[in-house]
């Protein structure tokens, strides 16, 4: 059913905030993780539960987690996996543990984030009309970080010219996902499951947020509630701005088409053509990352190395997708 358009009431403030679980993946970055927990120790109200997953960090990330446990203010669990899965394995691992723990909501962020203090609480108040949504954050040098919340679905790819404006409504409609604050609801995650590990990194947000907007509403809300705390290169174009990247990114960014092709044939909605022109427009876009805002070529090899490799995944046919936690989950609003 949806939603109507209105903004959060007096009524939205039965939100328990107890029933939230921050999920924070996290690799050799405890100076950012340290910020990132000292945030959630401020934060009024604080989670039900705080769940680090460390991707294998061969840093002081577990001494750093360990110094917190007394002093952020609710229960952290802490979980160092054996290798590192990627910020796709260690999502899944952290939304296994959360929803173990019963939790209603689910928050995902990664370590170079910064909580704003009365961010769940903002939140919260969307809760009782939407099971899937993503907060709005401040980039590093405080300006209003503008994410592409739409996707051409039959493409594949992100619309980077989505308005970026809000209405009387306080939110729109988006179907694509960020883990780098997006706030769902178990029911969702029961009937979708788990993000799929085999993304490692790139475009499984993407896929998950797109899997979520086509059983219930997804909306982006115009809220502020994180803070980026890493300084990242950019090119300013404008009204927006392009990252820089590295050749890992690279290479998932091309392989990881070949998931989501797998993924849009499994659920009848694979058009060949026009996936095909979305990989080419991947292809075109990070080939200008590297030119301008890298001022290199060096990294063009680790983009057709991804494109071999996701060939292997296309044509494998018993490949399937992430299954449902919950065979016989309840309808979700």
């Amino acid at each position: 059913m949806r939603a109507a358009n209105q903004n959060p009431t007096s009524s939205d403030s039965s939100f328990d905030p107890s029933t939230a679980t921050i999920v924070a993946v996290t690799f050799n970055r405890s100076g950012l993780l340290s910020r990132l927990l000292t945030s959630i120790g401020e934060m009024d109200p604080k989670p039900g539960h705080v769940v680090v997953i460390d991707n294998a960090s061969s840093d002081d990330t577990t001494e750093v987690v360990e110094s917190f446990r007394e002093r952020i203010g609710t229960e952290l669990i802490y979980r160092r996996l054996e290798t590192n899965t990627g910020g796709s394995g260690g999502f899944s691992a952290g939304m296994q543990t959360a929803y173990e723990l019963g939790s209603e909501w689910m928050w995902l962020m990664d370590d170079d984030v910064e909580v704003i203090p009365d961010g769940l609480a903002k939140m919260g108040r969307w809760s009782r009309r939407f099971r899937s949504i993503q907060g709005r954050r401040y980039d590093f040098d405080g300006s209003e970080f503008y994410w592409q919340y739409r996707i051409a679905a039959r493409m594949g790819i992100p619309i980077p010219f989505a308005p970026a404006e809000f209405d009387e409504s306080g939110f729109k409609e988006m179907n694509s996902g960020c883990f780098e604050g997006m706030f769902i609801h178990r029911d969702v995650v029961g009937r979708i499951g788990l993000p799929d590990p085999r993304f490692f990194i790139y475009w499984d947000d993407q896929v998950y947020g797109w899997l979520a907007s086509r059983i219930t509403t997804s909306v982006i809300v115009n809220e502020f509630v994180l803070r980026r705390t890493r300084e990242i290169k950019q090119w300013d174009m404008g009204i927006r701005h392009m990252n820089a990247s590295s050749d890992a990114y690279r290479y998932y960014i091309m392989r990881n088409r070949a998931l989501i092709k797998q993924y849009y044939r499994s659920l009848g909605v694979y058009h060949p053509a026009l996936f095909a022109a979305g990989t080419t427009l991947t292809f075109v876009k990070e080939l200008i990352r590297l030119l301008v805002v890298e001022r290199t070529v060096r990294g063009t090899r680790h983009l057709f190395r991804g494109l071999r490799d996701g060939r292997a995944i296309a044509q494998d046919r018993s490949w399937q997708p992430m299954p449902p936690l919950e065979l016989s989950a309840r309808p979700v609003a």
